[in-house]
C-alpha cells in the first residue's frame, strides 16, 4: 500500500495553516508553537530548524526528541477518523496533531489541550 501524500508534504507548508487557524479564532502563534512543542518534545529552536530545512512530516516526526507520554490521551475525531482508532504510527501523530490544533482554534484551555 503506498504511503499517504502527506507523509512527504513539507510540515513547514502546513505549519502556516495552523497557525492561521488559531489566528483566525484570536489565538496566538505562541500557542500553535507551544502545542507542537509539548507534542514532539522539540524546542522553539528545535522546531524553527525543522521549518527552516522543509522537512516533511515523516521526517519532523521521525526527529521529534520525543512524543508527549500523554499523546494517547488525545482522543476524538479529526476528518471522520478518530485519532485513538488510527493503525498508521505516523498517521496518528499528524492527527494528534491537527485535534490539538482543533482544540485551540474552538477556544478550549491550553491546560487541557496539554492534558495536563
Amino acid at each position: 500500500m503506498p504511503a499517504h501524500k502527506i507523509f512527504k508534504m513539507a510540515f513547514a507548508k502546513v505549519y502556516p495553516l495552523y497557525v492561521q487557524k488559531a489566528e483566525r479564532k484570536n489565538r496566538s502563534k505562541e500557542e500553535v508553537d507551544q502545542i507542537i512543542c509539548w507534542l514532539t518534545g522539540y524546542d522553539e529552536k528545535g522546531l524553527r530548524r525543522q521549518l527552516d530545512q522543509q522537512n516533511d512530516f515523516e521526517t519532523f516526526f521521525a526527529q521529534a526528541p520525543a512524543m508527549h507520554p500523554n499523546a494517547s490521551l488525545i482522543k476524538g475525531v479529526v476528518c471522520g477518523v478518530r485519532v485513538e482508532e488510527l493503525a498508521d504510527p505516523l498517521m496518528q501523530k499528524i492527527r494528534y496533531l491537527d485535534k490539538l490544533v482543533d482544540e485551540l482554534a474552538k477556544g478550549k484551555a491550553m491546560e487541557k489541550i496539554l492534558r495536563a
